[in-house]
């Protein structure tokens, strides 16, 4: 007997979906500092706060945004937060100011927020249960594929057009992942809450899922692992004049990850994911420790794909864990809790990394990342795989009862 479909057009749809959303994400994310320094005059001491704003946006909705997901249903709130998405960008066209700029970019962020969440959560809905770790991999690998895409475009769209053409091509994106959207259906009927139903109960229980809660954890302290590569690894590439291979690094990256995703996926889905997290865990330290020494490009480079190969596959491993956790009426606010936890590592990281490069520098700090990985690694067996065993030995001692 043959497998389930994967590759349907309604998983085709959500994979478009994902990608303009996280192309319009990256696009900005490099492009908005730059903008609002030059076209806007902001202070540089202030530029920050446009991604900052962003972020915060996006963690507090998850945490309040499940209620209205159960109630109005995933594909219905996935249009609605793209619609907010098409709206902020079309503001952006209209702001004059910091004030104005950072309002939209908070509204942009809520957007965000909400459309990750439910998107990631849809993969649940979509994917035959017999495939979910292929198809959250795939999925993922949408953003991934944008994270390389959306830079190279948003700089080359601000260097060379303009920031006006920048915005709508910006703009573009979110109109193109809102179509996608469009055609979105899932095999899992969503339930909603009758009209009976009405109040918002924002109790901490309501907004925050506590069976991913150690997961999350464990998911925000690899990040503040990650947080040092995606933020700085371009301005560490020119510290070492190597500036021309930083856009080769995510591209490397990118390459990888097509390679190696449909046997990761597949093997998750085969045989768990123990032996996936060892795996991507040491090839992430060993393309850290790579990156501390390097001096050449090559070694920059096979830094890239082993990170590629790492962080990569153990991201999307850990999303589907998340959503593993609880049961699928609450797939959206298991990922809303994981996906918040993992912004905040990815901010503090950011934050931290950027202190510790002013006082120690570069390759200390990436080989410290390094070591502070397996430190995560070891935390993560002993909080979560131990866990793992115990509740599958309670089951199997339930069948044989």
């Amino acid at each position: 007997m043959g497998q389930e479909a994967l590759w349907t057009k309604h998983f085709a749809s959500l994979f478009i979906c994902n990608f303009f959303l996280f192309a319009n994400y990256y696009f900005l994310l490099v492009t908005m500092p730059i903008y609002a320094i030059h076209d806007l005059h902001v202070e540089e001491s202030l530029s920050g706060l446009v991604s900052a704003v962003f972020l915060a946006a996006a963690i507090i909705v998850r945490f309040a945004a499940n209620q209205f997901v159960e109630r109005y249903g995933k594909r219905l709130m996935l249009r609605w937060s793209l619609l907010l998405f098409i709206t902020s960008s079309v503001l952006y066209l209209f702001s004059h100011s910091l004030l104005s700029l950072l309002a939209i970019r908070f509204l942009h962020g809520l957007g965000f927020g909400i459309a990750t969440m439910v998107g990631g959560a849809l993969v649940a809905d979509i994917v035959p249960s017999t495939r979910q770790g292929e198809g959250m991999g795939y999925f993922v690998l949408s953003s991934n594929l944008a994270m390389v895409a959306g830079p190279f475009f948003g700089l080359f769209s601000l260097e060379r057009l303009g920031a006006f053409w920048m915005l709508i091509i910006a703009l573009v994106c979110t109109v193109a992942s809102f179509l996608s959207a469009l055609s979105i259906r899932s095999a899992t009927p969503q339930a909603k809450q009758s009209s009976s139903k009405l109040r918002i109960q924002l109790s901490l229980k309501q907004m925050i899922e506590p069976s991913v809660l150690p997961l999350a954890f464990i998911g925000a302290l690899f990040a503040l692992t990650y947080a040092p590569v995606l933020s700085f690894v371009s301005v560490y590439a020119k510290s070492l004049h190597l500036g021309e291979s930083s856009n080769l690094f995510f591209v490397i990256y990118a390459a990888v990850l097509l390679v190696s995703r449909p046997f990761t996926g597949r093997w998750f889905d085969a045989h768990g994911p123990k032996a996936l997290i060892v795996f991507c865990t040491s090839s992430f330290a060993v393309g850290l420790f790579l990156l501390s020494i390097a001096k050449t490009t090559g070694i920059f480079l096979l830094s890239a794909a082993l990170i590629g190969m790492g962080w990569g596959n153990l991201f999307p491993v850990l999303q589907t864990m998340a959503i593993q956790s609880g049961s699928l009426s609450r797939s959206s606010s298991s990922l809303g809790t994981f996906l918040s936890f993992f912004d905040v590592g990815i901010s503090a990281g950011s934050f931290l990394t950027g202190v510790l490069m002013a006082s120690i520098g570069f390759r200390p700090l990436y080989a410290g990342d390094a070591l502070f990985l397996l430190a995560v690694f070891a935390l993560y067996f002993a909080m979560i795989e131990k866990r793992r065993k115990h509740k599958h030995r309670h089951a199997q001692q339930q069948q044989r009862a």
